[in-house]
């Protein structure tokens, strides 16, 4: 069993408020679940109302299927909005046993 993962940490520079914020997160998160069966979740930066951290993870007996997966999340992530800047963006697969 593999395990694709990556966080994906956000700038909102036209938030001002946490409650912008959730909204803006909140699309995202339901837009890329549906599109990928992946496990996506606010991870990081949770107080701060212009910086954001998601994590998504995709389960796979595949190890290439899962990056590819992964990768396409990251891309989807990134031309989703507009108003959405990625900063960064960390990847890694896994193997469980």
């Amino acid at each position: 069993m593999f395990i694709g993962a990556c966080v994906i940490r956000l700038h909102l520079p036209e938030n001002h408020s946490l409650k912008e914020k959730r909204h803006v997160l909140k699309s995202i998160i339901t837009r890329t679940r549906n599109e990928f069966g992946a496990s996506v979740a606010e991870v990081g930066s949770m107080d701060l109302w212009q910086i954001a951290e998601i994590g998504a993870c995709y389960v796979s007996n595949d190890a290439q299927h899962a990056a590819e997966v992964i990768a396409k999340v990251v891309n989807f992530v990134e031309r989703s909005r507009l108003d959405v800047v990625v900063a960064e963006v960390s990847t890694d697969v896994i193997e469980v046993f």
